[in-house]
């Protein structure tokens, strides 16, 4: 224990009286861990932000289109075909044991008028099983019944969007409740204002929307018979691959599709968007580790240079210590211990520099930002690592020199 501190103290000695070059070498370990926790946090932030707004889009939701169709050769996308009906959304919850409740979906796009001024919105036609699968509330008068559902009644709710377009920022919106809008020349009656939802991950504004009841929009503004799109919910997470394979066998059996024949339909589940978002979250996280990593490789050349010239510098320092009795294996440790010392102060210093940079993004850009223990503690690892892999070779070099030769070097 006491040749240990002793070797700590005489490499600290030695990296003391050259303070500068010291400071210029742990300069580029402190850029390299900085580096890797900023883009660690932006990175991890980034998947966490995913996670949330895919989470926002609805609760273990399950969304079911029309599948393609063509016309002339050509391709349309999904959601063209008119295959839906509302008997095929009311056979979902019934049916599949997984699924707690469904709706039928129909859109729209128009002009609304209130207040004196217009403004172009969304118009969503949806039963009252909307509200808990979007995770929607009404932040002022309630959302609209299932009477009002099959009565096609001309009610609705919207969005804070449309409110600060009709009613100018700082609207009252409990006064809003009950006051009259008009969707493509027909007038509704507003019961209720939605909560703030912000963007999804698509950057489309989840509040510039005006949410009716299914018939009401399906009859009186669009005149069609059949359903856009339907959206369910799974009853758990861990049951959204179960709930699509039970609405998928329903509506194939609804629909008659045979077997080996493409359904007449697509399903796609929250857990895909998951998937999809943050696989290209997780690629853009290990390209900005690799650059990262690269500033800490450079850090660790710079040590590795630094080191040789110390050598050379105090070679015949080594030569005398050689000669009065020092082992090869303490002269290695010596010289790999400063650096370490280099990289284990440059790794404290990196990770307060790198936390401070990842506060400073966070604060003036608004990215989310996620520093992790994990990130830390893989910073420091690194950091260390670098210092033990870059420092061997100087020390070894030092532990082989010939006492003699050394003695004589000028």
């Amino acid at each position: 224990m006491g040749l240990i501190f002793n070797i700590f103290r005489i490499s600290l000695r030695a990296l003391n009286r050259n303070k500068l070059r010291t400071a210029l070498t742990m300069l580029g370990i402190i850029i390299g861990v900085a580096s890797v926790v900023a883009m660690m946090g932006i990175g991890q932030g980034s998947s966490e932000s995913i996670k949330s707004q895919v989470n926002n889009l609805g609760t273990n939701m399950i969304i079911v289109y029309p599948a393609s169709t063509s016309f002339g050769g050509v391709a349309s996308g999904a959601g063209t075909a008119q295959g839906l009906t509302v008997d095929d959304a009311n056979a979902i919850p019934v049916n599949c044991p997984s699924i707690t409740m469904a709706t039928p979906i129909v859109r729209s796009s128009g002009q609304v008028l209130a207040n004196g001024l217009n403004w172009r919105t969304q118009i969503y036609g949806a039963n009252t099983d909307y509200f808990p699968i979007k995770n929607l509330h009404a932040v002022a008068g309630d959302i609209f019944t299932e009477a009002d559902n099959r009565n096609a009644a001309k009610v609705c709710l919207i969005g804070q969007t449309v409110v600060k377009n009709l009613w100018g920022q700082g609207a009252n919106i409990q006064d809003i409740v009950g006051q009259s809008i008009r969707i493509t020349n027909i007038p509704f009656k507003i019961t209720g204002v939605l909560e703030v939802k912000g963007q999804n991950s698509f950057g489309q504004d989840q509040d510039d929307v005006i949410v009716a009841p299914f018939t009401t929009v399906q009859h009186r503004i669009l005149s069609i018979t059949y359903a856009q799109q339907i959206i369910a919910s799974a009853k758990t997470p861990e049951l959204i691959a179960a709930a699509s394979d039970e609405v998928s066998d329903i509506l194939m059996q609804r629909h008659k599709t045979l077997p080996g024949v493409d359904p007449d339909f697509t399903i796609r589940t929250q857990a895909d968007l998951s998937n999809a978002f943050s696989a290209i979250s997780n690629v853009m996280s290990v390209l900005l580790l690799i650059i990262a990593s690269i500033s800490l490789l450079v850090g660790g050349i710079g040590i590795m240079n630094i080191m040789l010239v110390s050598i050379t510098e105090r070679t015949k320092e080594i030569g005398l210590r050689m000669a009065i009795g020092a082992k090869g294996s303490i002269i290695l440790l010596q010289f790999l211990t400063e650096a370490i010392v280099i990289s284990f102060i440059g790794g404290i210093i990196g990770i307060i520099l790198g936390y401070f940079i990842a506060q400073v993004v966070k604060n003036t850009q608004h990215w989310p930002i996620v520093i992790s223990g994990n990130s830390i503690l893989v910073a420091f690892i690194s950091a260390t690592a670098i210092g033990i892999f870059f420092g061997f070779y100087p020390a070894r070099k030092a532990s082989m020199l010939n006492p003699i030769d050394a003695l004589r070097y000028e």
